[in-house]
Parts: structure tokens; C-alpha cells; sequence
């Protein structure tokens, strides 16, 4: 495996670089001696405190437009003279029970956690292509390990987001870019702070109490700088896994959620095998 610290400068286009994860990731890279080029709906130079000159180029975006997202892609290569990972940090989240979205609060959460990040992959894939070389690094969530109470649209837009993203990972790979899907567990960001709210139906006023009880205690999250050390090691590496967790909480659920699946498939196993049997096609000579 290469370390951060052999390798040459590279390009970066991060979404959501104004805050959070992505500001770290982008710090992180800045740092490094790479360029990148930060997009995100509010970003400003100061949010980067440096002598960075040239190799930060800052790019007002809402990714949920595509053309501008189109636009602002072809904008930093064009700065930078090439990409070399891009990175899916933008999202936002919704919380609220499932019967209680509007179709529109729906529509938004996907539009920002999938479609917006499927459009920046459509905007830097013919610049990848063409250097047959690159990174493409998709942030998901714990969320897409599994639904939860209140969380439901969120882990809908991140199970989508992994779904697109193995398929894509297959489909660049003959291109020589590579896709890596990150899932974090708990860091000190304003995505709780900045989520929206769905309209509460009594009906499920004491299944929220219950959850405010779990959650009374708090939550004990880790900086955001550790994640983005874990990023360098990854974009670093010759041969990046399809997937990463980032923290032992979300390291330990994965393992927990996987084997109570296996459990439950397995004590099904004759139901799904009895559901299956070829047969020729109907209508067709026997």
C-alpha cells in the first residue's frame, strides 16, 4: 500500500467542503500539498485558513442542479488540469416517520443524497475515462446498514446511494477508476443540528418518547479530522475496498446486523429454496 506521504499531488473535487466531514476531508488534502477544488451551497476562502494560493479553488454548488453541477466539475479540471478522486460528501437529512412525509420532503432527501451525487459521477466521468485514472469516493452513512425509527428516508436515500455506487463501481472499473463507498459512524458535525423535521402524528408520540429516552444520554462522536486521516490512507492505497467503515460503533453494528440476517436466511433456508424450481419457458415445445 502507498502512504499519503509518497505519493505525488493530487486533484480533488469534494461537495459539501463548507462544513463537517467534507471541510475536514478537504483541509486534510490541502495540507497534504494536494489541490481542490471545494463545492458546496455556502463556501467561502475562509473557511480554509492558509496559504493555500492556487491549489484551493472554491465552488459555490447546489448539487441538486445538475447542470451546475456539470458546470462546476468541468470548472476545476479545467483549473487544475485533471481530477483524481472525487468526493460525494454533500447530504442532508430528514427525520421523521415514513407516513408522515410529504412527497415533496420525500423528493428532497433524495435529491441532495442521491441524485446529486449521481450527477457530480455523470459530470467527472468522461474526465476520468479519458485520463483512464481516478478515485471516486461515495460518503454513505451507518444508515445504510439499516432502518431505523425516524431515520427511515435517510437510509432510503443511503441504501440507494450504495446500490448506484456498486453498480457504477463495475462499470468504471475497465476505465481504470476505482469507487470506494465510505460509511461513518458518529462525528461531530451539524447534520443533527441543520436536519429538517417531518410534521409529527400523535399516533407516534410514544414511540418518540421512547427514542428521546434512548437518546437522553447523548451522544459521544468523534472529530471529524479522524475521518479524514482514514480517507488519506484510503485514496492512498493501491487496491481501495468496495466499502469502509469509519469507527468501532459502526464497525460492530455492521458485524451484528450481518449476522442476524445470515441467522434469519438461514432459518428460512427450505421456504426461499421450496420458492424456486426451473421450469422451460411457457409456451415453448417440451
Amino acid at each position: 500500500m502507498r502512504t499519503p506521504e509518497t505519493t505525488a499531488p493530487r486533484t480533488w473535487f469534494i461537495t459539501g467542503a463548507g462544513r463537517g466531514l467534507g471541510r475536514a476531508f478537504a483541509l486534510a488534502a490541502l495540507e497534504r500539498g494536494d489541490r481542490v477544488a471545494a463545492a458546496a451551497r455556502t463556501v467561502t476562502r475562509q473557511d480554509f485558513p492558509g496559504p493555500y494560493g492556487d491549489r484551493l479553488l472554491v465552488l459555490p454548488l447546489d448539487v441538486t442542479d445538475r447542470a451546475a453541477v456539470f458546470a462546476a466539475v468541468d470548472t476545476a479540471a479545467e483549473h487544475f488540469g485533471r481530477l483524481d478522486i472525487v468526493v460525494n460528501n454533500a447530504g442532508t437529512m430528514s427525520s421523521g416517520m415514513i407516513e408522515e412525509f410529504t412527497e415533496a420532503e420525500a423528493r428532497a432527501q433524495l435529491d441532495v443524497n442521491l441524485f446529486g451525487a449521481m450527477w457530480v459521477c455523470q459530470a467527472a466521468l468522461p474526465h476520468l475515462r479519458a485520463q483512464r485514472s481516478g478515485h471516486i469516493v461515495q460518503v454513505s452513512s451507518i444508515a445504510a446498514l439499516g432502518g431505523f425509527p425516524s431515520t427511515g428516508m435517510y437510509s432510503a436515500s443511503k441504501f440507494a446511494l450504495e446500490g448506484m455506487s456498486e453498480a457504477l463501481a463495475m462499470e468504471a472499473a475497465p476505465f481504470g477508476v476505482k469507487l470506494s463507498i465510505v460509511q461513518p459512524g458518529g462525528y461531530w458535525t451539524d447534520l443533527y443540528t441543520s436536519m429538517t423535521m417531518t410534521t409529527p402524528k400523535e399516533e407516534y408520540g410514544p414511540l418518540r418518547a421512547e427514542l428521546e429516552k434512548q437518546w437522553a444520554e447523548g451522544s459521544i462522536d468523534s472529530e471529524p479530522r479522524l475521518a479524514a486521516e482514514a480517507l488519506l490512507k484510503l485514496v492512498g492505497s493501491d487496491d481501495p475496498p468496495l466499502r469502509l467503515l469509519l469507527g468501532s460503533m459502526v464497525y460492530d453494528l455492521a458485524f451484528d446486523i450481518s449476522r442476524r440476517r445470515m441467522a434469519t436466511w438461514a432459518a428460512w433456508e427450505q421456504v426461499s429454496r421450496d420458492a424456486e424450481h426451473a421450469v422451460p419457458a411457457p409456451g415453448t415445445a417440451r
